[in-house]
């Protein structure tokens, strides 16, 4: 399940592992000059021939309302045309990422377009605080997609159905006519009233607020790992994860962004601390988003990803992504924001000899802000590398859905 890499094979450090890009919908809409769609009424999916919806089952635990949001997440008809649902970029056994290894970022709905990022991982993604500016830490704090465009996992949900280079539905009231001829449209008036439909632009934030809280759920954050066994008392780590363990929280400086104490928030272990940062990740050539049309990519293969500064119009966030959750990194690759590496290993030898000019890695996509106090030059041994990837290794979830 590995991507194609177009870089060299040398390094990384801890906090390293900074920008994974761990497995929501999310990652692979457009940064700068993202395409928008009007909510105009024509409709779409709903002339479209449908697509059967996976056989799904219902927690005992589940909500109404969760449970209407399952049902959304893995709907195929969504999008336009039919069959492409959230789940599609968001796999539980892929650790809630994309499970299409063969390209570096995810591809859309409609064939022959790709969005400029890789889709990071859902799970988990609901512990992150709303996006804003931390004073004290002077950082810009939580929020959804790798640049913080979104203030919260229900404002991310809106995104991907609409945009021309994922689910691709054309308007708000299109998608509201799906749900009308779903199966849980009754389910649906049950949970946010009889009249629902009758706004279209409410109901759409409704469908959001569904599938978020279905991520909040224990299905998609199952807290299921070795680790967390661990952490029970229920389980050892070896001697190797061990050895992982102290350098992630030492010599390689992980933890420096990829905490492994508890959220204070949550009481969870969840390896981020919902930053920003700059790690000086190489553009990836393998992107095919740099092929796209100028409606798509006005700046074609010229285009730079600024992330955070790009969404925010500030030079001084330039090239930052946000920190994503270490959990499930074993089965989310490709890595980074651009999808540059599919080798957890590679990721950590990046972050490890990124500065040393003998190393050979290419330049820095964005030079201006980067992190040089917790990575580049971490003078890890390979053995020792090897030892933080088996850490690693410790926090895939045993535990998904059943999804036929």
């Amino acid at each position: 399940m590995l991507r194609k890499t177009v870089l060299p094979v040398t390094a990384i450090a801890l906090s390293v592992l900074l920008l994974l890009a761990v497995s929501a919908c999310s990652g692979k809409t457009q940064t700068q000059g993202t395409v928008t769609t009007d909510s105009s009424t024509t409709s779409g999916s709903a002339s479209d021939a449908r697509k059967p919806l996976p056989a799904l089952q219902r927690s005992a635990s589940f909500t109404d309302k969760q449970w209407l949001g399952k049902q959304l997440f893995f709907d195929p008809n969504l999008s336009q045309p039919s069959g492409q649902a959230c789940k599609d970029c968001h796999e539980p056994a892929a650790g809630w990422a994309d499970p299409n290894k063969d390209s570096p970022t995810s591809k859309g709905n409609t064939p022959g377009l790709f969005g400029n990022r890789n889709s990071p991982s859902v799970a988990y993604a609901s512990f992150s605080p709303d996006f804003h500016y931390d004073a004290r830490r002077k950082s810009y704090i939580g929020g959804q997609f790798w640049d913080g465009r979104a203030k919260n996992v229900a404002d991310q949900a809106k995104g991907p159905i609409l945009n021309p280079l994922e689910m691709s539905e054309a308007n708000m009231q299109s998608v509201i006519d799906a749900v009308k001829a779903g199966a849980y449209a009754d389910l649906f008036k049950k949970v946010w009233g009889a009249n629902v439909f009758e706004e279209t632009e409410t109901a759409y934030g409704d469908l959001a607020k569904s599938i978020a809280e279905y991520e909040k759920t224990s299905e998609v954050n199952s807290f299921s790992s070795k680790y967390d066994d661990v952490l029970r008392g229920a389980a050892t780590l070896t001697d190797r994860e061990k050895r992982g363990l102290d350098l992630f929280n030492g010599k390689a400086r992980c933890s420096k962004c990829h905490t492994s104490a508890a959220d204070p928030a949550s009481g969870k272990v969840l390896f981020t601390d919902f930053s920003y940062d700059n790690a000086g990740v190489p553009k990836n050539p393998q992107n095919k988003f740099y092929t796209l049309g100028a409606k798509y990519n006005p700046a074609g293969k010229d285009f730079v990803d600024l992330g955070l500064g790009g969404q925010l119009k500030k030079p001084s966030e330039n090239g930052k992504f946000k920190v994503p959750s270490l959990r499930n990194v074993a089965l989310t690759a490709p890595y980074m924001h651009n999808g540059c590496f599919t080798v957890l290993k590679d990721v950590v030898r990046f972050y490890n000899t990124r500065d040393v000019a003998s190393a050979g890695w290419p330049a820095p996509e964005v030079t201006e802000n980067m992190n040089k106090q917790d990575m580049g030059n971490l003078k890890l041994t390979d053995s020792e590398i090897e030892d933080i990837v088996a850490f690693l290794n410790t926090l895939t979830d045993t535990k998904r859905p059943l999804v036929k």
